[in-house]
């Protein structure tokens, strides 16, 4: 597999990214409502002084930390939206056809595609994610006497879920898109897998999984065998042959 070959493609996906304004706002509106939105309902919640009872300031810390899993629901369907289109979208337009005719493995034109899915999402969760540790810690100092981010637990959500979600989400999407020819219903199969993820969040709220760093490693490792083998999938599911001479 040649790497440069794969950033080729992803760096003309990512300027066919640039002029779709709709899912470039998706984007940018998802991560400011995280970012900006929820440290305010935390403001609220922490009733806007600097006093606060022990249970109360552990309750809020909870829901801090299951507010940062938001981030993750993000990173597993941002990037759906971005990967349908990359197939289905190019081969509409009849942009893919050149792509599938040239020496380009497949493995090469899949990394390429899911690099330029994954970049946009990542990059502006990680940026939303820094507006929204600054604002919490901003609110929270005055009751912990100390800064709360960084801590392991957002390290974890940031550097291995975030990513590992986001590469889930990108390889259901090539998966899906090679399987039908409309990519609103890509994107719509494909956002299916936010489904257990919103599962993990609740089972979080409701203290039937911790939202712990030993639980969110194992969390993290269970995503990383799944993505390899979706990868894996996805690369045997992709048929150029099948898309150049059958796709109408």
């Amino acid at each position: 597999m040649r790497l440069s070959k794969a950033w080729i493609i992803a760096s003309k996906d990512l300027s066919i990214f640039r002029k779709k304004k709709s899912i470039f706002y998706s984007v940018i509106l998802f991560s400011l409502f995280v970012s900006i939105g929820l440290p305010l309902l935390i403001y609220v919640l922490s009733g806007r002084s600097g006093s606060i009872s022990p249970d109360a300031l552990s309750g809020l810390l909870t829901v801090i930390n299951a507010f940062a899993f938001f981030y993750i629901i993000g990173a597993a369907s941002l990037p759906t939206a971005i990967a349908s289109y990359s197939i289905i979208g190019e081969k509409q337009e009849q942009s893919l056809e050149p792509l599938l005719a040239t020496p380009t493995t497949d493995s090469e034109i899949l990394l390429g595609k899911s690099i330029g899915a994954l970049l946009p999402p990542l990059v502006a969760i990680w940026i939303g994610a820094v507006i929204f540790m600054g604002l919490i810690d901003a609110i929270t100092f005055g009751l912990l006497g100390s800064l709360y981010y960084l801590n392991a637990v957002i390290a974890v959500i940031m550097l291995l879920l975030v990513p590992l979600a986001a590469i889930t989400a990108v390889e259901v999407s090539v998966i899906v898109s090679a399987r039908v020819n409309d990519v609103r219903t890509a994107q719509q199969l494909g956002s299916l897998i936010v489904i257990p993820f919103a599962i993990i969040y609740v089972l979080g709220e409701i203290n039937a999984f911790a939202l712990t760093v030993p639980y969110l490693l194992i969390l993290s490792a269970i995503i990383l065998v799944v993505d390899i083998g979706l990868f894996s999938l996805s690369v045997s599911t992709f048929r150029r042959d099948e898309i150049l001479t059958k796709w109408k």
